[in-house]
């Protein structure tokens, strides 16, 4: 079991598939893990301003069901704004849920969320399965930028989950 603010961080490379696995120590029950986390509207709180991240799709605070399709912009690069299309492929309340890109940036993306009651709160993991297109030129890429674009994104959404969940405790 982590510690307190220590983060376990690596990615490996699987043929052309690549994982990113982040696993977090969060401070809260799990009601209020699963009610943060399971809503649409957060992503763009833990997501860098410079990404320009925004949930397009319309929620009236509902939390996220098994085929629920969300819709985003996100411009990862150079500021080119990118629709970002995922659907909700997996929920299982208070433990887990996947999230899939159906249009976006990557040929393969598979996000699965995991939450697991502690004595210290709720551990979160992340296991991102990608994929990007383009054959040996986005191998290239990743060793170039992506892979470091992303551990960017998950260093940022680790701080950001620290504040809200480990030092204020508020949410």
């Amino acid at each position: 079991m982590l510690a307190m603010g220590i983060k376990l961080v690596f990615a490996i490379h699987i043929q052309m598939k690549y994982i990113l696995y982040r696993e977090q120590q969060l401070a809260c029950d799990i009601a209020r893990a699963w009610s943060f986390f399971s809503s649409p509207q957060n992503l763009a709180q833990i997501t860098p301003k410079d990404m320009g991240f925004v949930v397009v799709s319309e929620f009236n605070g509902e939390e996220i069901v098994k085929g629920m399709v969300i819709d985003y912009l996100v411009s990862p690069i150079f500021r080119i704004p990118l629709k970002w299309k995922t659907k909700i492929t997996q929920v299982e309340k208070n433990k887990s849920f996947t999230d899939f890109q159906l249009k976006g940036p990557y040929r393969f993306w598979n996000h699965f969320h995991e939450f697991i009651p502690n004595g210290k709160g709720v551990l979160m993991k992340d296991t991102v399965v990608y994929e990007l297109p383009f054959g040996i030129l986005g191998t290239i890429a990743h060793s170039i930028f992506v892979k470091k674009k992303l551990d960017q994104i998950f260093d940022y959404r680790y701080e950001i989950l620290e504040e809200l969940f480990n030092r204020n405790k508020k949410v």
